[in-house]
């Protein structure tokens, strides 16, 4: 089976031949994990696991009997958490797992009513990226605000016969900085049925970016000109040429930018109002109810949350080349603060003192399972229509147009 970032994952990584070996079955969306589960194999005897790929871990767990030891992934935050997993309360203490290694914020997204029953693995938060050159003309070593973004762009706009052939930053350029301006301004999307969110601080953060356009940029119609005339090209490449000054990526994308690329930019982290949003995607690990295997999967589960466990996935992962597709720890930072804060240095030096406080990190709220297909076509392509209009009535409302996608796929 052919997955993300050009590798392969066997549907059953590893076969156990030796009699009274205890395994454990993992299921995740994250092929990583095969590298892991390998890993961990090769290192001990007295447990093995065996790692299962699916495009949506927690969906298949709702439609099957079948129960796997361990699950990985995105979306296993929401309702129906505590009926599908354990407490994992008895795995911290001396000689276990340290809660205190863990980023606060992070770690608390996996309890409920004070128990634990999911485990941050690594998160990704937002960036702007811009050409090595330009760094002075930044206020903060680390991190950028919204105003700023505004300031150097009107600044470094350029006007030709009319038309730009210069432009700081669009929000326009996307869809995601569109999204993480209504999460900065308090939209709040969330699970509900399926979905609820703030509608006035929705409206509120799209008013700003269509303002944001129109003050710095002349209007719509300028920015769409200029994007179809000169982005042929990555926005990588438009930085380093000088097109443009800004890119918005998060960490994944910045960190598995060729060596070539990454040389010659820079980034800050987007900090707004003191808060870093943390993408939604944010990867959790739990215990199913039913596990079979539950000696196995613990034993992986506090080996695999220790710092120096850690540090030997990613030199295993560079040994094996695997980094120059996947960031860090299954595609992020890892949850594990000395992990992200002193470990990924190393490899990455860009990252020495350059992580923004965890206080600021702002977590995403609990989110329907099938949140990426809502967010993909339904939530951006009203950011994006919204974003575009002075006023909310001129488009098709986000209620009726989240209503009419329920409807098509009950």
């Amino acid at each position: 089976m052919r997955v993300k970032n050009g590798w392969f994952l066997l549907i059953t990584v590893f076969f156990i031949s030796c009699g009274g070996i205890k395994t454990a079955q993992i299921w995740t969306d994250r092929p990583e994990f095969a590298l892991y589960g390998e890993y961990f194999n090769n290192i001990q005897n007295k447990y093995k696991v065996t790692v299962r790929y699916y495009e949506n871990p927690a969906e298949e767990l709702e439609k099957t009997k079948d129960r796997p030891d361990i699950i990985v992934g995105s979306w296993l935050k929401n309702a129906s958490t505590k009926t599908y997993f354990k407490s994992l309360d008895s795995l911290f203490g001396k000689r276990k797992i340290s809660r205190e290694t863990f980023y606060p914020r992070l770690v608390g997204i996996g309890r409920i009513d004070r128990r634990q029953y999911l485990l941050p693995v690594s998160f990704n938060i937002h960036a702007l990226i811009f050409s090595k050159d330009r760094e002075h003309d930044l206020s903060n070593s680390f991190t950028i605000n919204f105003d700023e973004i505004k300031e150097l762009s009107q600044k470094y706009n350029i006007v030709t016969r009319g038309a730009y052939t210069q432009m700081g930053f669009s929000p326009h350029w996307n869809n995601d900085f569109l999204f993480t301006a209504a999460v900065i301004s308090g939209a709040s999307f969330r699970e509900a049925v399926p979905l609820s969110w703030d509608s006035a601080a929705l409206d509120r953060s799209m008013d700003f970016i269509y303002n944001w356009t129109h003050e710095i940029n002349t209007n719509n119609q300028m920015e769409e000109d200029f994007t179809f005339k000169y982005f042929f090209e990555p926005p990588e490449k438009l930085v380093q040429s000088g097109r443009i000054l800004f890119s918005y990526m998060d960490s994944r994308d910045i960190f598995t930018l060729s060596e070539d690329s990454r040389n010659n930019l820079d980034f800050r982290w987007i900090n707004e109002k003191n808060m870093v949003p943390v993408n939604e995607d944010m990867v959790l690990m739990g215990i199913p109810k039913k596990a079979k295997s539950q000696g196995a999967a613990r034993a992986f589960i506090r080996w695999f949350f220790q710092t120096e466990s850690q540090r030997m996935l990613i030199e295993y992962s560079r040994a094996q080349r695997i980094n120059i597709n996947v960031f860090g720890i299954c595609g992020g930072f890892s949850a594990l603060s000395p992990v992200t804060e002193q470990i990924f240095p190393r490899y990455y030096p860009e990252l020495l003192g350059r992580m923004p406080p965890s206080e600021n990190f702002m977590p995403p709220n609990i989110l329907p399972g099938n949140w990426a297909s809502i967010k993909e076509r339904i939530v951006l392509p009203y950011l994006r229509d919204r974003a575009r209009s002075k006023n909310a009535d001129e488009i098709y409302p986000l209620e009726r147009r989240l209503s009419d996608w329920m409807r098509l796929n009950r």
